[in-house]
Order: structure tokens, then C-alpha cells, then sequence
């Protein structure tokens, strides 16, 4: 069969602790309850530095600088035994939350996004060096008077952005009566196009695409793009793809919660594999409601609030090309309606279930990449180490199935598994950080089979109480399916001229 392969990754991080302030949910659910509180007077002061979020060892592998295995050689806490990192990593790039601002306001379509005049210049300044938006300086344009956005914000309830103990700027509301289209909504939303457009303008650079060349795009964030009449109508992935140029591009948004990176990335696969498009982008911004969602806890601990950090990633599914890893669409696992919620129930579905239609054993997969979030945030606010509960689980299977003997259980989950070190941001930790790690580890030959795991909570949505999940292997390429895939366009060109010969001859028989 000729697989579609992963021609290329990206992931990239914005620290935003300002943003958290603003937006996260946690804080709004505790001004609105109580905004005189013990947490949020303390919250200031367990803000990170922008060198701190860069040498945090998580932060460095989620970019492609240190391998995930190697943060078992780290001592723990990981804040507080940073490495040398950098804001540049083989994947992508972390980037500070001021130039982040200058990438709101360039992804802004209809002047939402103000500036003040001094920041802006300031902005213009440090956007020209960077390589990826020197191009779109232009867009910041002039700024703002400090007192027009001061009065958009009394007068017509803007949303506040700060940098540095400063009021720098503002986004306005899209409509007056219309709440999916409020200040707090838009800046949401915005934040999802800009960090989007951030990832894919590095899926471009570092895998030195031409932009033209990606013919469809899903975003699989979990915002809801819309208005009154249609709240989740889309679409963040054509006003993304606008932003980095890809003119030859459609595209739609999906959502399934935390899973959605997954059911994405195998809905890509299916289009390209079917010939419909060649190359289709997968793509997520970040999630503003997501920061400082456990910050309580991580306060109360007296730890720093690791939760500032927006997520995104973009990978490209494209031809087989016979080098790139390849997905197998045969080996999809999937959790459906009848299958019950019980943990068990949920991995053999995802798990076991697929690779026994393969013939494979649990073995057989090198790596898995479940829900990889940090443990580090986890842990303090009673949720555990994720990944690791996902391991064990698989490891229990494996016993279960005589994969494994009962003894095996801690070698499997540590040869196997890795630790957690994506950001809590819902959907970014689910299953794709590990896929640039694994398709370089197979273009090297030292990987043959990895496994992307994704569940969701649709039971969050108030719909139903029911789990969600879906799974796909990434294989080394053979080389056999591209060696023996059928060119189509050779095909299209001996059509015609079968035609056109069996046009002439018709011609001289008349």
C-alpha cells in the first residue's frame, strides 16, 4: 500500500505570563468569585523570566533541543536545575511575550489589535531581525495614543495587554451585543491564529518548503471560531494559512477536544493517500484558557507557575516519497461508542486492538507518545504523572497478552515511554510533540515503528458522558510502496495520448 509519510515538523512556544493573567481561566473564574484573593495578590510574584522558560528542560526538548529520554538525567525539580537552552531550537523557536504581541497585530485582519506608539516602534525594530516576519514589519503600522486605548478599555471593555508592569496596548471587541465576538473572546482567537501562524511559518523555514506547495490545511486547536449565529463555524485554518503565504491552500478546522491532533493527523493521511490533495498541513495554536490552569496549586506549593507557556506544532503529511516515515492506515485504532470508558476498555481499543489487526505485538512498537504532558505541573495539583499512568497501563496490557512477563513491567514503561514535557495545553500534549523526535530518529535508522496515542474528555462539553480517543503507527520507510506506487500523472499522460491517437484515427476514417 503506498502510505502517506511526515514530510516535515514544528513546534513552537510563546511565554505569555501576562496573557495568563488576563485570559487564563482560572484567574477570570477567581476575580469574578473573589478579586480580593489570597491567590491572585500572590500570583505576580511566581512569574517566570523569559530565560527562565528558555532553560527549562522541558521547554528545550519541546523544540527539538534535547531529546525527551534525556530529561531522565536531569535532577528534579526541573525548575530548579535549568540547562543552557535556547530560544532556537532543530523544531522551532519559544518566543517572548512582546514580539508575540507584534504577531497578533500582524495577524490581525480587521484593527482590532492596538499598540501604543513607543512599543509599536520598538516592535517594528525587533520583528525586522527576525527571519520569519521581517517581510510583514509593515503591518504593525503607527501605534496608538496611550489614552485612546485606555479609553477603549473603560469605555468600550477591551481586553488589557501588558508587558513589563506596562499597559502596552488593547484588543478590541468585534461587536457590541455579540459575546462570541467580545474583547476576551477575540483576543482567545487571535492568540490561536497568531501562535498557529507562528508553527506553520516554521514548518515552512525548517523543512524548506515552498509555501504554495501545501493544498489543504486542518486546524485542530480547541477554540471555537464564530459568531452568534454559528460559534464554532471556523475557520482558523484558511486565516492562518492567509498569514504565511500559502496561497494554493484551503483548508477547514476540526475539534474533538484533546484528541484532536490525532483524528487530524489520520484524516490528513486518508486525503492524501486518497490523491486528493499532496500536501495537507496539520496545524494548532495555542490555548489562552489553558494558562495557569493549576496555578493555585502551584502557588500554594510556593513553586513557580510553569503553566505560561502557550503550545502549537504544524506537521505536513505528504506523497510517499519513499524516505519519510510513513502513517499506516491500516493500523488506526479507534474508541468507539459501545466500547465503554473504563481504562482498560479505552487502551485495548487504542492499543492492542490495532495492532492485533497488524499482527504485532505490543513490543513491536518502539515508542509510544500518549499524553505527554509535563508531570512537573501535574503532580502538584493531584493529577499525577499522565504519561507514565499511560505507560503502566500499556505495560499491564502487554502482561495481559504475554507480550511482556510481569517482571518486564519497568523496563517496558522506561524503554518505551518517555517523560512528560509538553505544555498542559489541552490538545498540544495529545500524542504529536514525539513525532519530529521519531521521524528523525527513523530517517537516521535508529527507529522503526512508533505510536501516536490521543483521547479526549467529551464529557467536558456537557453532550455526553463518553471518552474519545484515536491512534496510528508511524512506520520507517521501506521504500517498497513508493518503488511500487503508480504515477498518476504518467498514467493521465498515457490516457491522452491513447485518445488523441484514437481521436486522429477516427478523423481519417471520415
Amino acid at each position: 500500500m503506498n502510505y502517506p509519510v511526515i514530510k516535515g515538523t514544528a513546534y513552537a512556544l510563546v511565554h505569555a505570563p501576562n496573557l495568563l493573567l488576563v485570559q487564563g481561566s482560572t484567574q477570570n473564574m477567581e476575580r469574578a468569585k473573589n478579586p480580593y484573593s489570597e491567590y491572585l495578590r500572590k500570583l505576580p510574584q511566581h512569574l517566570r523570566s523569559f530565560s527562565e522558560v528558555v532553560n527549562y528542560p522541558p521547554n528545550q526538548a519541546y523544540i527539538g533541543n534535547l531529546l525527551p529520554d534525556e530529561l531522565n538525567n536531569i535532577a528534579k525539580p526541573w525548575y530548579e536545575n535549568p540547562v543552557q537552552g535556547d530560544s532556537q531550537g532543530k523544531y522551532g523557536e519559544i518566543m517572548d511575550e512582546a514580539l508575540f504581541y507584534a504577531l497578533l497585530k500582524i495577524s490581525d485582519a480587521f484593527d482590532l489589535v492596538m499598540l501604543e506608539k513607543s512599543f509599536t516602534e520598538e516592535l517594528k525594530e525587533r520583528i525586522a531581525s527576525h527571519p520569519l516576519f521581517a517581510h510583514q514589519a509593515d503591518l504593525l503600522k503607527e501605534g496608538y495614543g496611550l489614552e485612546d486605548i485606555e479609553m477603549r478599555i473603560q469605555d468600550h471593555k477591551a481586553e488589557e495587554l501588558h508587558f513589563d508592569g506596562k499597559l502596552v496596548g488593547c484588543v478590541k471587541r468585534a461587536h457590541d451585543w455579540d459575546v462570541n465576538l467580545n474583547a476576551h473572546v477575540m483576543l482567545e482567537n487571535l492568540v490561536v491564529k497568531a501562535s498557529g501562524v507562528l508553527a506553520l511559518k516554521n514548518l515552512i523555514a525548517k523543512n524548506d518548503l515552498a509555501p504554495e506547495e501545501i493544498e489543504y490545511i486542518i486546524e485542530c486547536s480547541e477554540e471555537a471560531c464564530g459568531d452568534i449565529n454559528q460559534r464554532g463555524g471556523g475557520n482558523f485554518a484558511k486565516a492562518i494559512g492567509e498569514v504565511c503565504g500559502c496561497v494554493n491552500a484551503t483548508g477547514s478546522d476540526l475539534r474533538g477536544f484533546c484528541a484532536a491532533p490525532a483524528h487530524a493527523l489520520v484524516q490528513a493521511a486518508a486525503l492524501v493517500q486518497a490523491g486528493v490533495y499532496k500536501n495537507v498541513a496539520v496545524v494548532a495554536g495555542g490555548a489562552t484558557a489553558k494558562l495557569g490552569m493549576n496555578g493555585k496549586d502551584h502557588v500554594g506549593k510556593g513553586m513557580p507557575v510553569l503553566e505560561d507557556m502557550l503550545g502549537a506544532f504544524a506537521v505536513l503529511i505528504s506523497e510517499n516519497d519513499g524516505v519519510n516515515p510513513v502513517i499506516r492506515t491500516d493500523i488506526v485504532g479507534r474508541h468507539n461508542i459501545g466500547r465503554g470508558s473504563a481504562p482498560q476498555a479505552v487502551m485495548e481499543a487504542l492499543v492492542t486492538d490495532p495492532l492485533d489487526r497488524a499482527g504485532l505485538k505490543i513490543t513491536d512498537v518502539d515508542k509510544y507518545s500518549v499524553e505527554m504532558q509535563n508531570p512537573e505541573i501535574t503532580v502538584p495539583a493531584g493529577a499525577g504523572d499522565v504519561p507514565n499512568a499511560n505507560y503502566k497501563m500499556i505495560a499491564a496490557l502487554g502482561v495481559k497478552r504475554g507480550d511482556i512477563e510481569r517482571q518486564q513491567l519497568g523496563d517496558f514503561v522506561a524503554e518505551h515511554g518517555m517523560p512528560g514535557f509538553a505544555p498542559t495545553q489541552g490538545h498540544i500534549p495529545s500524542g504529536a510533540p514525539f513525532i519530529g523526535y521519531a521521524r528523525d530518529l527513523m530517517l537516521e535508522g535508529k527507529m522503526k515503528r512508533m505510536m501516536v496515542v490521543g483521547k479526549g474528555s467529551l464529557f467536558l462539553g456537557r453532550m455526553t458522558n463518553l471518552f474519545d480517543g484515536v491512534s496510528f503507527v508511524i512506520e520507517a520507510n521501506s521504500g517498497e510502496s513508493a518503488a511500487g506506487a503508480v504515477d498518476t500523472d504518467a498514467v493521465k499522460k498515457v490516457v491522452a495520448a491513447a485518445m488523441r491517437a484514437v481521436a486522429e484515427r477516427l478523423m481519417e476514417e471520415e
